[in-house]
């Protein structure tokens, strides 16, 4: 779970302006952050297939806001894939 102050550190990475919360690049950067966390779950608890079917989900999702990102403007999927390591 990431809190509500995780959240504005993790936009403020890679917002586009003052109020962006819903733009691709910062949907990315938390999507990889909850992925990151529950990677590190399913180190720990290898039988949660609930939560695998989750990861797999939000993985998904991920890349499809990439290729969206790709698609529109190359110069600002670069710079996200880059800032959040999701290549």
């Amino acid at each position: 779970m990431i809190s509500t102050k995780q959240k504005q550190n993790i936009i403020k990475k890679v917002q586009i302006h003052s109020k962006d919360t819903g733009s691709p690049e910062a949907q990315v950067a938390l999507l990889s952050k909850r992925i990151d966390d529950l990677t590190a779950h399913l180190k720990k608890n290898q039988k949660d297939n609930h939560s695998r079917r989750g990861l797999l989900q939000m993985v998904a999702d991920r890349r499809a806001h990439l290729n969206y990102l790709k698609r529109k403007n190359r110069d600002r999927y670069d710079v996200v894939a880059k800032k959040v390591g999701a290549k």
